[in-house]
């Protein structure tokens, strides 16, 4: 049955490419990365408003707390919601919120918006929409799940392709949690292993209303080409809204685009005023006099050292902008810089491979080892998945091995008894530096699927404050600590064995994964 996923490239004609802007990095500083804004808003905040987790249990923690003091909003995109007691703990905490919230005023301000994807969502009998369907039905005026579905999977494909395997083509990825102001950005999903022992990434941005406002109405606009999960376990369209795989393709996703951009659009444009009013009212000072001003007048705001830029991927409608940000940050990337990437799924494009493999920085890859994939010890076909991740990793390493580049790409492997590893990202430190002045933190694999297939986000961190480079340097020590260094020796032991078949087949399946 799954041969049909072979013929999902044919049935599902990607949008036309756009093509990124010439665009290249300016000298000096942080501020050599200022090109970014002019594809999307830049917000420029306090480093002391960012803080980095590193572990599981910190970010369900944090989770719980954020929830249950919200006032105004609680916005989550996640890939799903597990079943399980963690769950379900969180959706007791949102019951909770809500009750106090109408208790308080008689009519509650709080809004809580969920954006999960449908088939993830759907799969199993107690799945995603059965743990939030109590939530709709106690608080309809005040709860709105939307569940994504790729225009992609529909007509034939969509009725021959069976549970699970439907997800191959095309998924709502966008991993974002806010509530009121705070925005965490991760990678995690909202299931008890990312808050046990999936290792991943999190970022709490603390008190920053312009962004927590951008990625309200992203979700809201993700939401709106949506299906809307009904009290009774249905779902439909938004009256007016043209259906995902039932309507016409072309129609929904010139829709679904104009959506988005309008979002990011209209934000761009409110933060270039906000820059300009901020910049021709303020007198010529050097940063030094500007900080120890705001430190004298005590009220002020600090001084903005850290900037946020959100990198939005929707390949389905035809938005690209992650991929051009993250192809010219690995085209312009000087000799001597290093580059630390990370995903928990090794599986590049071409594209990237051949800007890893082409330019002149350092780059330190880290990847799952195969015990510690997700998909590790699956049942059936997906079992062999781990194998398919060797092989891949094998091929690229031969292609390094043949252009004598050991020295400057290096591929080391998470490895860690009883976890697994899910961490995606990459840290950039600029040549003669011990510290990344950037990283990117969010939902993309940087793999086909990322880049084609599925919706996306991630944001670009720049900071010139040293408190903050050094927590993201912490970070990714703490992560490649885990790690030993790939070598001819490691695909000669035993567990690396990949069997004859799995090699002839990965080729053909490798843009599904």
């Amino acid at each position: 049955r799954s041969s049909w996923l072979l013929l999902a490239p044919l049935l599902t004609p990607p949008v036309p490419v756009i093509t990124a802007p010439p665009c290249s990095l300016c000298p000096e500083g942080a501020h050599r990365f200022q090109w970014i804004r002019n594809l999307v808003p830049e917000f420029g905040i306090s480093s002391s408003h960012v803080k980095v987790l590193s572990s599981p249990a910190e970010f369900y923690e944090l989770l719980k707390v954020q929830i249950k003091t919200a006032k105004q909003r609680v916005v989550m995109a996640s890939l799903y919601l597990g079943t399980g007691l963690l769950e379900q703990e969180l959706v007791d905490c949102l019951e909770e919120t809500l009750e106090k919230s109408l208790q308080s005023k008689g009519s509650s301000n709080l809004r809580v918006s969920i954006l999960l994807d449908y088939t993830r969502g759907s799969r199993g009998r107690k799945n995603s929409r059965t743990m939030l369907i109590p939530l709709l039905q106690r608080f309809p005026e005040q709860v709105r799940v939307s569940l994504f579905h790729t225009p992609n999977l529909r007509g034939l494909l969509r009725l021959l392709i069976p549970e699970r395997f439907n997800e191959t083509i095309g998924l709502q990825h966008i991993k974002v949690y806010l509530f009121d102001d705070n925005v965490i950005l991760s990678g995690a999903n909202l299931s008890d292993l990312y808050f046990t022992n999936r290792q991943d990434r999190y970022v709490l941005l603390q008190d920053s209303p312009e962004i927590a406002d951008f990625f309200t109405e992203l979700v809201d606009a993700i939401g709106d080409v949506s299906l809307q999960l009904q009290r009774d376990d249905t779902v439909q369209m938004m009256e007016g809204m043209v259906h995902p795989y039932q309507g016409d393709k072309m129609a929904y996703c010139e829709i679904a685009n104009r959506r988005v951009m309008e979002v990011i659009n209209s934000a761009r444009t409110r933060q270039e005023l906000l820059h300009a009013k901020t910049f021709h009212s303020s007198q010529p000072r050097s940063s030094l006099l500007s900080q120890q001003g705001s430190q004298a007048s005590g009220g002020l705001k600090p001084e903005h050292d850290t900037w946020i830029y959100p990198l939005i991927q929707m390949k389905p409608f035809g938005i690209q902008i992650d991929e051009m940000v993250t192809e010219t940050l690995l085209t312009e990337a000087e000799r001597d810089a290093r580059i630390y990437l990370t995903t928990g799924y090794f599986n590049l494009t071409q594209a990237y491979m051949d800007l890893i493999l082409g330019t002149r920085a350092e780059y330190r890859i880290l990847l799952a080892s195969p015990e510690v994939n997700g998909f590790f010890g699956a049942k059936g076909v997906a079992g062999a998945i781990p194998a398919a991740y060797v092989y891949i990793e094998h091929q690229f390493y031969s292609e390094v091995c043949y252009l004598h580049q050991q020295e400057r790409v290096q591929l080391q492997e998470y490895s860690r008894a009883g976890w697994t590893f899910h961490a995606k990202g990459l840290w950039l430190y600029l040549a003669g530096s011990d510290l990344p002045c950037l990283t990117l933190i969010g939902s993309p694999n940087f793999g086909y699927r990322s880049v084609h297939r599925d919706l996306e986000a991630q944001v670009a961190i720049v900071t010139e404050n040293k408190a903050l480079q050094q927590q993201l340097h912490q970070e990714q020590e703490q992560l490649y600590l885990c790690s030993g260094v790939v070598s001819s020796s490691t695909f000669e032991q035993p567990n690396r064995y990949v069997k004859l078949w799995v090699k002839l087949v990965t080729p053909l399946i490798k843009n599904f994964f």
